[in-house]
């Protein structure tokens, strides 16, 4: 497998008890920023009742479909391009939309565009899945946390951990209500929002 994550073999089976639970029969699963595609292989694996959707960057499908080519579940899709700041979404609406540690990744510009797509795509009633570190009320919850802020910043000044409060008022101004914020494993957490039935968006963000 091409571009091996291991924080993805960390957290698979934690991640999947609570998808277990969440989306029980809830149709398909968008996810952004599928990276290496170990999510998509292993979700598809243990959640046959889902349709999954892998998604990446133009200048990271090359890897993502290699490595999806063969032994892919069935209810795993063939890959598509997406960027997140591309509007509209090449996938029109969703049941529901998972991403795992993509937000500190991301420009905060990005984070942005990211809320207003979910909030597009998203179908009544729809739930947002994701999981990644976060600060709140501008405090780290460890200091590996802290550390890794650091490193992130050294890296990309414009990326770096984001504060779940700021987070879940982008998420309010796309329709999507928080309906649980989980702590797990290595000081992560995992947030799920639901697209409020009869939401409208507040406003659309604008690049």
């Amino acid at each position: 497998m091409k571009n091996f994550s291991q924080a993805c073999e960390n957290n698979k089976r934690p991640i999947l008890k609570i998808l277990k639970a969440v989306l029980k029969d809830r149709g398909e699963v968008l996810e952004i920023g599928s990276g290496s595609g170990q999510h998509a292989l292993y979700f598809g694996e243990h959640l046959p009742h889902l349709e999954w959707q892998p998604t990446e960057l133009p200048a990271a499908i090359s890897v993502l479909r290699h490595n999806l080519r063969t032994n892919s579940p069935k209810n795993v899709l063939r890959p598509i391009e997406l960027d997140v700041c591309e509007h509209p979404w090449p996938i029109r609406s969703s049941s529901n939309l998972f991403s795992a540690n993509t937000l500190h990744i991301m420009p905060w510009s990005s984070v942005r565009q990211f809320f207003q797509g979910a909030g597009a795509v998203l179908k009544h009633d729809g739930l947002l899945c994701f999981y990644g570190p976060f600060r709140y009320g501008g405090n780290y919850t460890s200091d590996s946390n802290a550390d890794f802020d650091v490193w992130l910043k050294a890296r990309d000044p414009e990326s770096g951990l984001r504060d779940f409060e700021d987070v879940n008022f982008l998420a309010q101004e796309q329709g999507l209500a928080l309906l649980n914020d989980y702590s797990m494993p290595a000081n992560n957490q995992f947030l799920i929002w639901r697209k409020r039935a009869g939401s409208q968006i507040v406003r659309e963000i604008k690049a």
